[in-house]
């Protein structure tokens, strides 16, 4: 690389810096984060990543350095994902959080900035690995998040010395530190071939579980993690399997957790006695509407259906059924395909 190369690359570097020289010259315009930059043999390096063969010698992290030792779940999927890889990245996400898991990913557009950003909106904790420096933004449209990520006390982290350009071999290599942050790695979403893959290798190779969100099998950024699932992943259908599956893996007694038992009885108590928001019993026609909705959305979560298939499946008017279904669209749980089939969207709370 010549020296014109080199002043484009520092030229390209210093655009990307998260906070800018006037910035760090001056703590009182801005608070900085902390800067850190911990060795092996530093008390504060996680120690889980001293498994890798090729553990990084140091690593450089801007902000909140004690949650690199917390109990950590890895999230990550597509960088091109679909509506539905990016629900279920940010829901998986926000519930993991709301068990005090702090979720680890590597900030890249897609499913990794979702997952940062469901960690963020429940009010957890969040670890960003980059490719870059820990203080060098790439993507550029992740300055926003980043900044966030540190304000709420996450951290951002990287093996590459600071002010360090955004480099491809960097985000494969990066991929080590994101499994071995955690104590097991959720794949919301992937095609293939798929980067996600080595990250669901080094993970297994750590001794941990991978778990999976299944997909259509006619996706293509889908085929990835169906093909895990196949190879003997854990699969998490539903916010019970996850649950289940979080209280394994972790000691629930140490985390402001969910009960999976205590929602499950409720929920079977709200189907006995349908009530409104005030405690009132419900109409005998508003008691029908909503069982008619929860097997509409039943239905279509499990596949896509016309109209006139619900219509005839519940023995009723198409003109009934478009009702329910025009409510859903409004309330933002159904959406038409381009085919006049309906199909429920993933809720955006978990």
């Amino acid at each position: 690389m010549n020296e014109t190369e080199l002043m484009v690359q520092d030229k390209r570097a210093s655009s990307r810096m998260l906070y800018d020289e006037a910035a760090l010259e001056s703590k009182i315009e801005q608070k900085l984060p902390q800067r850190s930059e911990l060795l092996q043999s530093s008390k504060r390096y996680p120690q889980q990543l001293l498994q890798l063969k090729d553990a990084p010698e140091k690593l450089y992290a801007l902000g909140n350095v004690d949650l690199l030792s917390e109990p950590a779940l890895a999230i990550v999927g597509a960088r091109k994902a679909t509506t539905y890889g990016l629900d279920c990245a940010a829901r998986f996400a926000r519930r993991a959080a709301k068990w005090g898991i702090t979720v680890v990913s590597g900030g890249a557009i897609g499913c990794d900035m979702a997952a940062h950003r469901g960690a963020l909106d429940a009010g957890g904790n969040t670890i960003v690995v980059l490719g870059s420096g820990a203080d060098v933004v790439y993507p550029l449209r992740a300055r926003a998040l980043l900044r966030e990520v540190l304000d709420a006390g996450g951290t951002l982290l990287s093996e590459a010395p600071w002010g360090s350009a955004p480099l491809r071999w960097a985000f494969s290599k990066r991929n080590r530190i994101i499994a071995s942050l955690a104590s097991a790695t959720l794949i919301v979403e992937a095609g293939l071939p798929s980067g996600t893959f080595q990250t669901a290798d080094h993970t297994l190779s750590l001794g941990n579980d991978v778990l999976v969100v299944p997909g259509p099998i006619f996706s293509s950024t889908c085929k990835g993690t169906n093909r895990l699932l196949v190879q003997g992943a854990l699969p998490v259908v539903d916010n019970d399997s996850f649950d289940d599956i979080l209280e394994r893996i972790f000691d629930p007694v140490n985390y402001k957790g969910i009960s999976t038992a205590t929602s499950q009885a409720t929920l079977a108590l709200q189907e006995e006695t349908p009530e409104s928001g005030q405690g009132e019993k419900l109409l005998p026609e508003e008691i029908k509407l909503r069982q008619i909705t929860n097997h509409i959305m039943r239905d279509i979560s499990a596949s896509p259906m016309t109209i006139d298939a619900l219509a005839s499946a519940y023995g009723k008017e198409a003109v009934e059924i478009v009702r329910v279904i025009t409510k859903l669209e409004i309330n933002g749980q159904a959406e038409r395909l381009r085919d006049g089939r309906y199909m429920a969207r993933p809720p955006r709370s978990a």
